[in-house]
């Protein structure tokens, strides 16, 4: 039997002299507070028993294995985790910045329209709010900019904005005319708004060529810039596939300065107003949902894979019975 002497003391149990000693008691039922043989009155064999050498101190407890601590490696894939939640938590604030971003373009667009002012340090501080003009357009040299879908003004399943045009086409072109401004003294570029493609030829639309002086209201548009993988403006073929203001201001003789027409001046059989897009791409959320998803599951495999097993602290070992 086996016994302890002294209760510093430790005892090696090697698989050897185990398997020898319970081979000798394979008639009864031996037991130990940490290995347990239930032989069932029946011979054991080498193959049955499945011991392995285990160091024990006098309170019975098993040592830690200073193998099993957690690396160099372990700590470097820790990173991943806390990275993720890094960039989740850093995707709150964007989100936040965003939205506030969305909020006050969207509060400048429907605020009440001003005079426009005279110089255009003073334009620049007005962008994407409503100012209110006077003066006549020149129809000989309107510019068209498309193809483009038209924006629906204040809908966002059907409605033409008060035009007569009907807007089943859905894609089409923008009208960009030279307005001469009597109260600046200046020409400026007006975006009139939006037409379909049969209509592109002004004869086709007469009714919406407004001549003489007229008072509109728009919304300040300062730049426009090339979309990736755009086709340049055909400035000979009279072909524009965005807006250069510094190209139409040369090929009209206008102040590079363009407003987009607002719904409410839409004109009769002329384009159609409204098409002024200040929606701002806002992702945020779901770049927040993919770190912060990323991070849980990483830090729960790091956790499981890692830091359970390669913990220092030990438990005791599993009861076999045999």
């Amino acid at each position: 039997m086996l016994g302890f002497k002294g209760k510093s003391a430790r005892i090696v149990i090697s698989a050897h002299s185990l398997l020898r000693w319970t081979l000798q008691q394979s008639q009864n039922v031996v037991q130990h507070p940490h290995i347990i043989c239930m032989c069932k009155h029946k011979p054991l064999s080498y193959r049955t028993v499945y011991t392995s050498a285990i160091r024990y101190n006098a309170s019975g407890a098993a040592t830690a294995d200073p193998k099993k601590k957690i690396g160099a490696m372990g700590y470097f894939l820790l990173i991943i985790p806390v990275a993720a939640l890094g960039l989740g938590t850093w995707q709150v604030q964007r989100r936040k910045w965003k939205l506030g971003l969305i909020k006050q373009l969207e509060d400048r667009t429907n605020a009440a329209p001003v005079a426009m002012p005279v110089t255009h340090q003073e334009l620049e501080e007005l962008e994407y709010m409503k100012v209110k003009v006077r003066g006549t357009f020149d129809h000989s040299k309107e510019l068209y900019v498309g193809p483009r879908q038209q924006v629906i003004p204040g809908s966002a399943g059907g409605g033409h904005g008060g035009s007569m045009i009907s807007t089943k086409a859905r894609f089409g072109y923008h009208v960009i005319t030279p307005f001469h401004c009597i109260d600046q003294g200046v020409t400026i570029l007006v975006n009139r708004g939006w037409i379909p493609r049969n209509l592109l030829n002004p004869a086709t639309r007469t009714g919406g060529q407004v001549g003489g002086e007229t008072e509109l209201v728009g919304v300040v548009k300062m730049t426009e810039k090339r979309a990736p993988f755009m086709a340049k403006n055909d400035v000979a073929r009279n072909q524009w596939f965005y807006c250069d203001f510094d190209e139409m201001s040369q090929v009209t003789g206008a102040e590079p300065i363009l407003i987009d027409v607002a719904a409410e001046s839409t004109t009769p059989g002329g384009p159609v107003g409204g098409q002024t897009r200040v929606t701002l791409r806002n992702e945020h959320l779901q770049y927040i949902i993919t770190w912060y998803g990323l991070s849980i599951a990483t830090g729960l495999l790091w956790y499981t894979g890692i830091f359970k097993k390669k913990s220092g602290a030990s438990t005791r070992p599993p009861v076999r019975h045999i």
